[in-house]
């Protein structure tokens, strides 16, 4: 009796919640936590065991999560978490939701489709590996349209895919979803060294394209793309533009500010002014007229007629009192709170209503003169940017300077391409300096000589 004692004290042993049992040549230990049992395989080493099982009483002991306490969940739910946690923690745009649920998507058909590993716990660097090739097998539709015409992935997309499919693991790693012991499958790929060889060149306008471009335009598209050249707008930027607060004419600054309130924000949350060259601002005084609120850039038909927006003349805190209305509105007819997503098309409708400017016109438009003057290579207004952010290097402007102007991040810790490090932080750019070097950087752009020639023929024809 006191030898079986003796033997079970050897192959046993107890640092406070936590036991040690050796079975056969290997340690495990046992303790409970949560409500739950656990008994996790150590090795054949006691002494390791025993240093273990001191972490993980000591765990236990402060009420955090012990080393081995994770929840192994099914992929398609880590999917659903994981843009939960965008949504409603770090409040990402809608658009960036969509882009992440469409990424991550594939990984949950590439799942379904081939029988591997559906768990968080199970899904190793080799499935990772196999899902690359997948993905150079498969075609979609560019567009995500149904009844579009399908193509193999680019390989911009397809690492764009597996950045998603890394983050979404990421996430699973600091939500316990993984074995402590676990790393990411997509961290081991590699994703830097992935080679961009068939990306679409983004095209820019020679000095003539420039020129045949702007003079395609009527005289309703061209203030818009004459502003997108001259300022680097982003499109969505531009069709959220409002009066009075976001255009200064008199002062020469356009003013780029996030709308929470009316559901829009810009697309870094990075808030800039731009100072307008005069040309510029000579046009945009004939296309705002008499008009002193909503929209700086209407709907065609209400410019091209007497027709008048629905909610015409409304200023900002008007259109946030409204769209609250329709909120009250559409809970009241629902009895329940609406969701985020509702919201948001609710103030999209604020924006239609005021007779704002759709973006996907915008590139509607853009196509349609590309094609007119046959130029079919420039596919999307994004190529206005470009050319701006060309023009800015080729004049020589200050590279702070260039990211402040285009809405890039100017923060030390942001992966800013000024290369300035801290000193970003300490630097401010006076107005007039950005005027300064912006006006000599276009002073040179055909669309300058264009603009300035629109202005004098519609004041020689009596408009406003």
């Amino acid at each position: 009796m006191k030898q079986s004692s003796k033997q079970n004290r050897k192959s046993s042993f107890r640092i406070g919640k936590v036991r040690g049992d050796l079975r056969g040549k290997i340690w495990y230990l046992t303790y409970h936590e949560n409500g739950k049992r656990l008994r996790p395989k150590i090795g054949p080493d006691k002494e390791e065991a025993r240093q273990m099982a001191a972490r993980i009483n000591s765990q236990l002991e402060s009420h955090t999560h012990s080393v081995f306490n994770f929840e192994p969940v099914q992929i398609d739910d880590l999917q659903t978490r994981w843009l939960n946690h965008h949504e409603q923690v770090l409040r990402s745009s809608l658009q960036t939701i969509r882009r992440y649920r469409a990424a991550t998507t594939h990984l949950i058909n590439f799942i379904a489709q081939k029988g591997v590993a559906s768990k968080t716990s199970l899904f190793q660097v080799g499935h990772a590996e196999e899902f690359v090739h997948y993905l150079r097998t498969i075609k979609v539709a560019p567009n995500g349209h149904k009844n579009s015409q399908k193509r193999p992935l680019l390989d911009k997309g397809i690492k764009y895919i597996l950045q998603c499919c890394r983050s979404m693991f990421g996430y699973a790693i600091k939500r316990r979803h993984l074995s402590p012991y676990a790393e990411n499958p997509f961290s081991s790929l590699d994703l830097d060294r992935i080679p961009i060889e068939n990306a679409k060149t983004v095209s820019i306008f020679s000095p003539d394209q420039e020129r045949a471009f702007l003079e395609a335009c009527d005289d309703w598209q061209f203030p818009i793309f004459l502003t997108l050249m001259l300022t680097g707008l982003r499109p969505g930027e531009l069709t959220h533009l409002l009066l009075p607060d976001d255009l200064d004419l008199e002062s020469g600054m356009l003013y780029i500010r996030n709308k929470p309130h009316l559901g829009w924000q810009v697309k870094t949350r990075n808030e800039r002014e731009i100072p307008l060259v005069n040309e510029l601002t000579d046009v945009l005084k004939i296309t705002i007229g008499d008009r002193i609120t909503g929209p700086v850039f209407l709907q065609r038909r209400y410019t091209s007629s007497s027709a008048q927006p629905e909610l015409n003349g409304q200023t900002e805190k008007q259109l946030e009192d409204i769209l609250q209305q329709r909120v009250t509105q559409e809970e009241s007819a629902f009895g329940k709170t609406i969701n985020r997503n509702q919201w948001i098309k609710l103030s999209q409708t604020i924006w239609r209503d005021c007779g704002a400017l759709k973006t996907d016109r915008i590139r509607t438009e853009f196509i349609r003169l590309t094609k007119q003057i046959e130029l079919p290579q420039f596919t999307a207004p994004k190529s206005l940017r470009h050319l701006f952010a060309t023009s800015l290097q080729d004049g020589n402007v200050d590279p702070l300077i260039r990211s402040e102007l285009m809405g890039h991040s100017t923060s030390a810790t942001n992966g800013a391409s000024h290369g300035l490090g801290m000193t970003a932080t300490y630097t401010h750019s006076r107005p007039e300096t950005k005027r300064r070097q912006l006006q000599n950087a276009l002073l040179i752009r055909p669309s300058i000589i264009i603009a300035r020639k629109r202005f004098l023929e519609s004041m020689k024809s009596g408009l406003p």
